[in-house]
């Protein structure tokens, strides 16, 4: 049983670290860790998870649903399989419990996909990398 390989997360960490971060200065800084945002999520928790899908490409990136589904994803480095991802923000609230990870692999056996298991650790720090990421978006906008 293979697992999703880490260069898959280190893809998007490195995502993390290539986009700008937008700034609403209309807002109040006291309304910042939650309900600051005109779509129907949080604001951080969305363009962190944008930020850190940005190696794959997107079939869906609904903000007012709160859904981010990329198509699959193959790495360079590892051909024979490829990672299809979808996220979920529940909330407008910037929780832990507010954003839903989950993903598909498939490798290639003989020329057809075939679908195979992702490791529960791989989606955690896929979830991770993603509130880390928002965290970070809020104290960069509210200023610490």
């Amino acid at each position: 049983m293979r697992r999703l390989p880490l260069t898959v997360l280190s893809l998007a960490v490195a995502g993390t670290a290539l986009s700008a971060c937008s700034r609403n200065r209309d807002v109040p800084r006291e309304l910042a860790p939650s309900r600051m945002t005109s779509i129907g999520v949080n604001s951080y928790l969305w363009r962190a998870a944008v930020d850190t899908l940005s190696f794959a490409p997107l079939i869906t990136a609904d903000s007012n649903g709160g859904v981010i589904v990329t198509d699959w994803y193959i790495n360079p480095n590892t051909p024979g399989e490829r990672v299809k991802l979808t996220v979920s923000i529940i909330d407008q609230d910037l929780r832990a419990d507010a954003l839903r990870v989950a993903a598909s692999r498939q490798v290639n056996q003989s020329g057809v996909w075939v679908d195979a298991p992702v490791a529960a650790a791989t989606v955690q720090k896929l979830e991770d990398i993603i509130l880390t990421r928002a965290r970070d978006l809020r104290r960069t906008t509210v200023g610490g």
